[in-house]
C-alpha cells in the first residue's frame, strides 16, 4: 500500500485488522515489521488492533520488548532477489567447507603428532543415536574411507569387547567383597586363570580399565608409634643384616620376623603383634591385646611355636622394643632354643618384611574402626585367614603364603 495518502483508522477493514494482528501473534513478524511491510501509518497504530484484537496480553510493556527481541520475519529471506539468495548460499558453503578442512586437520594433527585415532566407539555411537539430522551409515563410511562391513565388523568387535569388560568387572568387584583392596597386579593374575571364560586382558590395559571405573586402591599411609627403643634391657645383634634375609630365610621356620602395629578402634584401644616366616610370608602367629605389655605381645610367639611344622634353627628378628627386650620374652627364647636378632638402630627398613606384612593387613583388610577389642579380634582372624589362604603374593610368584609354606612340609 502507498504511504503517501493521509488514513484513518476506517480506512483499514476489519479484516484487515485481524490478518495483521493473526500474523503478529503468530510470530511471522513483529508489530513494527507489520507497519512498515503494509504501510500503515501511525506508530502505534498495529499496537492499538493488537491490544484491542488479539489474544495475547498487549498492554504488559515489557511482553512487547520481548516481542520484539525474540521474533525475527522469516519473509525477510523470500523478499531477497535469487542473486543475493544465491550469493549468501555460497558464502555459508564456503563457510561450511572451512570448517570441514579445519576438523579435518585437526584430526590429522592428532593421528599423525599425538597417535590419537578416533574412538569406534564415539563414532558408532553419533550414528546409532541420529544425532546429525540426515545422516546414514552409508555417508558415515564414505566420511570415514571404510566399507560398511568394516564398519559392522568394528561395531560386533566393540560389542564383544564391552561384554568382556562388564565380565572383568563383574570379577574384580566379587574378589573385592573379601579383599577390598587387592591391587591391581594380583587381580590381574587370577584373571589369567581364567582366561579361557573369556577374561583373558593385558595388565596396562587392566589398569586403563579400573581408572576409567574409578576402581583403583588408592595409597593409604597412617603412622602410630609403638615401639620404646630407649631401655635398660639387653639388645641383640642385627644377624640379617650380618648374614642377609635370602641367605637365613632358603625354608619355611627358619627365620621368622616380629613386629607390633596399632589398631584403631571406636572405644578404648587395641594392638595387633604379628609373627612371619620370612620365606613363606605366612603369619604363623598373632595376637590382638589392649596393652603394650610383653605377655600379650609375647602370646603372638607361644601361638607361632605351637603351630609350628618343622624343627631346627630358628631366627626370631624384631626392632628394638621393650617388650622383645623384657625377661619374660628372652626367656622363652631360651627355652625354644629360638636365636634372637634385633634392628641396630631406628631405621624401620631394617625390619620392612613385618613392617610390609602390617600395612598389608590394615590398607588392604581392616578398613572399618571395629567397636572395641573384641571385635577387632574376629575381623583381625578373617582377614589374617584370607591373607595366608586367598591372597596371591607378588614375592611368591602370586602363590599365597599358605601354599608356599605347606609346600615344604608335604
Amino acid at each position: 500500500m502507498s504511504s503517501n495518502t493521509k488514513r484513518t483508522q476506517r480506512d483499514y477493514s476489519l479484516a484487515f485488522k485481524l490478518s495483521v494482528v493473526d500474523q503478529v501473534e503468530k510470530g511471522e513478524m513483529t508489530y513494527k515489521q507489520a507497519q512498515a511491510h503494509y504501510g500503515i501509518q501511525g506508530r502505534s497504530t498495529v499496537l492499538v488492533w493488537l491490544r484491542k484484537h488479539g489474544k495475547l496480553n498487549w498492554s504488559d510493556a515489557n511482553a512487547i520488548n520481548r516481542h520484539l527481541r525474540g521474533i525475527i520475519m522469516p519473509t525477510t529471506k523470500a523478499e531477497k532477489t535469487p542473486e543475493q539468495r544465491i550469493k549468501e548460499l555460497e558464502q555459508e558453503l564456503a563457510e561450511e567447507k572451512l570448517k570441514a578442512q579445519f576438523f579435518e586437520g585437526v584430526v590429522k594433527v592428532m593421528k599423525e603428532d599425538f597417535g590419537v585415532s578416533l574412538n569406534k566407539k564415539a563414532v558408532s555411537r553419533v550414528i546409532d543415536q541420529k544425532q546429525i539430522q540426515g545422516l546414514n551409515i552409508s555417508n558415515a563410511c564414505r566420511f570415514l574411507q571404510i566399507s560398511r562391513q568394516a564398519y559392522y565388523q568394528g561395531l560386533q568387535r566393540q560389542r564383544l569387547k564391552e561384554k568382556q569388560y562388564r565380565m572383568i568387572l563383574d570379577f574384580v568387584q566379587a574378589i573385592r567383597i573379601s579383599q577390598p583392596r587387592i591391587g591391581t597386579r594380583k587381580l590381574h593374575n587370577l584373571l589369567l586363570a581364567k582366561a579361557q571364560e573369556g577374561l583373558k586382558i593385558g595388565r596396562d590395559k587392566l589398569f586403563d580399565l579400573l581408572r576409567w571405573q574409578r576402581l583403583l586402591v588408592p595409597n593409604k599411609r597412617a603412622y602410630h608409634k609403638t615401639t620404646h627403643s630407649h631401655h635398660r634391657f639387653y639388645k641383640h645383634p642385627n644377624l640379617i643384616k650380618e648374614q642377609g634375609q635370602r641367605r637365613l630365610a632358603k625354608a619355611p621356620e627358619k627365620l621368622w620376623v616380629a613386629d607390633i602395629t596399632y589398631l584403631p578402634v571406636q572405644h578404648g584401644q587395641a594392638y595387633l603383634s604379628l609373627v612371619t616366616d620370612a620365606c613363606s610370608r605366612k603369619i604363623v602367629g598373632y595376637h590382638v591385646h589392649d596393652t603394650l605389655h610383653a605377655q600379650p605381645v609375647l602370646q603372638a610367639l607361644k601361638n607361632a611355636v605351637k603351630n609350628r611344622l618343622g624343627k631346627g634353627a630358628l631366627i626370631h628378628h624384631s626392632d628394638r622394643g621393650i617388650q622383645y627386650c623384657s625377661k619374660p620374652y628372652q626367656m622363652f627364647h631360651e627355652k625354644h632354643g629360638i636365636i634372637c636378632s634385633m634392628t641396630d638402630g631406628y631405621d624401620c627398613y631394617q625390619n620392612a618384611l613385618a613392617e610390609r606384612v602390617n600395612g598389608i593387613l590394615k590398607n588392604e583388610f581392616l578398613l572399618t574402626k571395629p567397636k572395641d577389642v573384641d571385635q577387632a579380634r574376629q575381623m583381625v582372624k578373617e582377614s589374617i585367614e584370607i591373607y595366608n589362604t586367598q591372597r596371591p603374593h607378588l614375592a611368591l610368584k602370586y602363590k599365597t603364603p599358605d601354599e608356599v609354606h605347606r609346600a615344604f612340609f608335604t
